[in-house]
């Protein structure tokens, strides 16, 4: 599960997990050790952009990855909805340290730009890139729960 949801997401990841615009898809970002703020900063960025502008960094040797599908279950006997997503490996890691994941929506991934990304979840990944295959988990009831 998400360490938090950004407050311009909260109420409205389900709505961006459907993934019904013909080019969107949700997108792995993964985030430096070093310089990334703290989570009352980080949770107010709109967009990725923005939060890129500030003191955090992407990490971008091991790159982003993109989601096209995701598993919505709406589970009416524990009043909540559950979404899942496919884990991500990165092959042959390299670069800098990593501390978290984002989980962002990006609308048209063939013109946007970071400008037009929204931050959906952080995920603490604290990860040292050696030259191995590096593989984020996510958890076995799903990347993000609403209750």
């Amino acid at each position: 599960m998400s360490d938090f949801v950004f407050n311009i997401a909260k109420g409205e990841v389900k709505n961006f997990c459907k993934l019904a615009a013909a080019n969107d898809a949700l997108v792995y970002v993964p985030i430096e050790a070093t310089g990334i703020e703290a989570d009352s900063t980080l949770k107010d960025y709109d967009d990725l952009s923005a939060l890129l502008a500030g003191s955090s960094n992407e990490q971008t040797t091991l790159g982003r990855k993109t989601v096209t599908s995701a598993t919505i279950t709406v589970d009416d006997t524990n009043d909540r909805v559950d979404i899942d997503i496919a884990d991500q490996t990165w092959a042959a890691s390299a670069g800098n340290a990593v501390s978290a994941v984002l989980i962002c929506y990006d609308g048209d991934t063939t013109s946007g730009t970071d400008a037009n990304i929204t931050p959906l979840t952080d995920h603490a990944f604290v990860v040292t890139p050696d030259g191995t295959d590096i593989t984020l988990v996510v958890a076995a009831a799903g990347f993000f729960r609403a209750s």
